[in-house]
C-alpha cells in the first residue's frame, strides 16, 4: 500500500440555509493508532469515525494502523450532521492511496452505513444549487435526493447508491448515470380541496378571497363546528401559483429541515401548516442547539393555520409578531445568529368564549364574563393589530347545510385572486413589495388614494373606533386589495366600508 499521508475532499455544509464549502483533510501519519475528527464537529460528526471505518473494511479497503486525523474546515464553523461521511471515506481512500483520482473541483455528501451503502441526508437542494457558483463542477449524492439534485442545472450531479459506484466512477471503472435535469413547468400540481365543499359562509369566504388577494392574515371567530378549520384548508386551492423562484426558496426550507419527501424535487404547492396549540416557541419559531427551521419557516410562502388561538402560550403567540412584521425570523443562540424567511399567510381560528356558543342562536353558553374576558385576553391587542381581517364565521343554518344548490369552486375565486395579484406585481415591480399587505408607509401614501367621500368615511371610522396607526394602515391595505379586486385605482367608500367592516369584530368580543 502507497501512503500519500495527506489528502483532501471537498464537501458542502449548511449554516440555516445558505451553503458553504467544507474541505475534508485527511492526515496519515505514524504514531500510535488512532482516529480523531477536528474542525468543530457535533455528535453526528464525531461518530463518522466509526462508521467511516467500518464502511472501508466491509467494501474491500483497508486502513494502516496509524495515527489518523481528519479535519473539517473552516475550522470555526459549527458541523452537524451525517453529511460528511462519504467526503471522509474519499479522503482517507486517496491518502492511503487506494484510489487515484482528481477530485479538485469534485465535491461529495452522503451518510455511509457500515456496509458501503450510502444513505440520503438533508439540504441537498440548496447545496446542489449553490455548488456551480462556488467553483464545484462534479457533485456525488445519495440516490435517495436524486430528485433534490436533478433541479441544479449548472453542475454535473451524480446520485450513488454506494461506496463501490462512487470508487468506481471515479477511478474510470463505471460511469454513473447523472440526475436528469428538472424543469419547473414539468412538475404538476398536486390537487387540493375546494371551497366549494363548504357549506354557506358566504361572508367568511369572501374575506378568505380578499385575505388570498393581498396576502392579508386573517382570523376568524365562530364557534365549533363552524367551518373555521374547514375554511383555512382550503385557502391554498385560491392562492396564486408558486412562481420557480419562490418553489426553490420553499424546498431549500423544507429540505433542511428534513421534511421533504424522498422524490420530490422542488415544492410546487403552497406549504400549509398546522401546528397543534402545545406547539413550544422553539418549535414555532425555530431553534434547538443546532438551529432548525420551525412551523414559521416551514410555512414560508404559503399559509399558517393556528387553530384554537387563545390555547397557544404566550411566548408562542408573541414570539409571532416580528416575523409577521418583517417577513424573517432570527434565531438567536450562544453559537451564533441565525435569520430564516417567514413570508407568511396567517389564519387563526377561534371561538367566542371557552364553551364557544357565546353569541349562538340555538346554544346557550355556560360561560362567565369573567371567564370570557380571560379567555379572549389571552390574544393581545398589539397581535390582533396584526391579523388585518377579523371576520365572523356563524354557526351554518339548516338551510345552507342541506342545499343542492353549488357553490362557487376554487377554480372561479382564484382566477379573480391572480387577476388582483398581477396588479399588485406590476405596481410594486423593482420595489421589492410583493402584495399589498407588505406596502411601506411610503408605498401607502403613492398607492392608496382616496375620494373624498372615502376619506370623510375613513376619518368617521377613525375617530369612533379608535384605531391605533398600525390599525389605520391594515385598512387601507386591505381596501386597496378589494379595490384591485373591483379592477378600481382610486379608492372609493365601497371599498373603505368593507374594509373597515374587517376591522370591527375585536370591538365587539375585546371591548367588553
Amino acid at each position: 500500500m502507497v501512503i500519500v499521508l495527506l489528502a483532501f475532499a471537498k464537501s458542502l455544509g449548511l449554516n440555516g440555509i445558505e451553503p458553504f464549502i467544507v474541505t475534508v483533510e485527511a492526515d496519515v501519519a505514524r504514531g500510535m493508532p488512532s482516529f480523531q475528527i477536528v474542525g468543530l464537529p457535533d455528535n453526528a460528526v464525531s461518530e463518522a469515525r466509526d462508521r467511516v471505518q467500518a464502511a472501508i473494511k466491509n467494501c474491500g479497503f483497508e486502513l494502516p494502523p496509524a495515527k489518523i486525523v481528519v479535519n473539517l474546515a473552516p475550522a470555526g464553523t459549527k458541523k452537524s450532521g451525517a453529511t460528511y461521511d462519504l467526503p471522509m471515506l474519499i479522503a482517507l481512500l486517496k491518502a492511503t492511496g487506494s484510489i487515484d483520482a482528481d477530485i479538485e473541483k469534485t465535491a461529495f455528501v452522503g451518510e455511509l452505513s457500515l456496509g458501503g451503502e450510502i444513505r440520503p441526508v438533508i439540504g441537498i437542494l440548496p447545496m446542489a444549487l449553490a455548488a456551480g457558483p462556488l467553483g464545484l463542477e462534479r457533485l456525488y449524492i445519495p440516490i435517495q435526493n436524486a430528485a433534490e439534485g436533478a433541479v441544479a442545472q449548472d453542475l454535473t450531479v451524480l446520485p450513488a447508491a454506494s461506496v463501490k459506484e462512487v470508487v468506481d466512477s471515479l477511478t474510470k471503472k463505471a460511469e454513473l448515470v447523472p440526475a436528469r435535469k428538472m424543469h419547473f413547468t414539468s412538475i404538476p400540481t398536486p390537487p387540493q380541496a375546494d371551497l366549494a365543499d363548504v357549506k354557506g359562509q358566504l361572508e367568511a369566504k369572501r374575506a378568505l378571497e380578499v385575505a388570498a388577494a393581498g396576502g392579508h392574515n386573517i382570523l376568524m371567530i365562530g364557534p365549533p363546528g363552524s367551518g373555521k378549520s374547514m375554511l383555512a384548508k382550503r385557502l391554498p386551492s385560491i392562492l396564486p401559483s408558486l412562481s420557480y423562484e419562490e418553489s426553490v426558496e420553499t424546498t431549500k426550507i423544507h429540505s433542511v429541515a428534513g421534511v421533504l419527501h424522498n422524490g420530490i424535487g422542488l415544492v410546487t404547492d403552497r406549504p400549509f401548516r398546522s401546528p397543534h396549540h402545545s406547539v413550544s416557541p422553539a418549535g414555532l419559531a425555530g431553534g434547538g442547539a443546532t438551529p432548525r427551521p420551525g412551523e414559521l419557516s416551514l410555512a414560508h410562502n404559503g399559509v399558517l393555520f393556528l387553530d384554537e388561538l387563545p390555547e397557544f402560550s404566550r411566548l408562542a403567540m408573541e414570539g409571532l409578531r416580528q416575523p409577521l412584521e418583517d417577513g424573517t425570523v432570527t434565531i438567536s443562540r450562544v453559537g451564533g445568529r441565525l435569520t430564516l424567511p417567514s413570508s407568511i399567510m396567517l389564519v387563526a381560528a377561534m371561538n367566542p368564549c371557552p364553551c364557544g356558543f357565546y353569541g349562538h342562536p340555538t346554544k346557550a353558553c355556560t360561560c362567565s364574563p369573567d371567564a370570557i374576558k380571560r379567555y379572549l385576553s389571552r390574544v393581545s391587542g398589539p397581535l390582533l393589530d396584526r391579523l388585518d381581517i377579523h371576520v365572523e364565521v356563524p354557526a351554518v343554518d339548516y338551510e345552507n347545510l342541506t342545499t343542492k344548490r353549488k357553490a362557487e369552486p376554487s377554480e372561479i375565486v382564484r382566477e379573480r385572486v391572480a387577476k388582483a395579484n398581477e396588479l399588485q406585481r406590476k405596481r410594486f415591480a423593482g420595489t421589492g413589495i410583493t402584495s399589498n399587505a407588505k406596502m411601506s408607509s411610503a408605498a401607502l401614501s403613492e398607492f392608496c388614494q382616496l375620494t373624498p367621500s372615502a376619506q370623510n368615511l375613513m376619518k368617521l371610522a377613525f375617530d369612533r373606533i379608535g384605531l391605533s396607526a398600525r390599525g389605520y394602515d391594515r385598512i387601507l391595505k386591505v381596501a386597496r386589495t378589494i379595490a384591485d379586486l373591483d379592477g378600481v385605482e382610486v379608492i372609493d367608500t365601497r371599498q373603505i366600508s368593507e374594509a373597515i367592516q374587517y376591522r370591527s369584530l375585536d370591538r365587539k368580543f375585546w371591548n367588553r
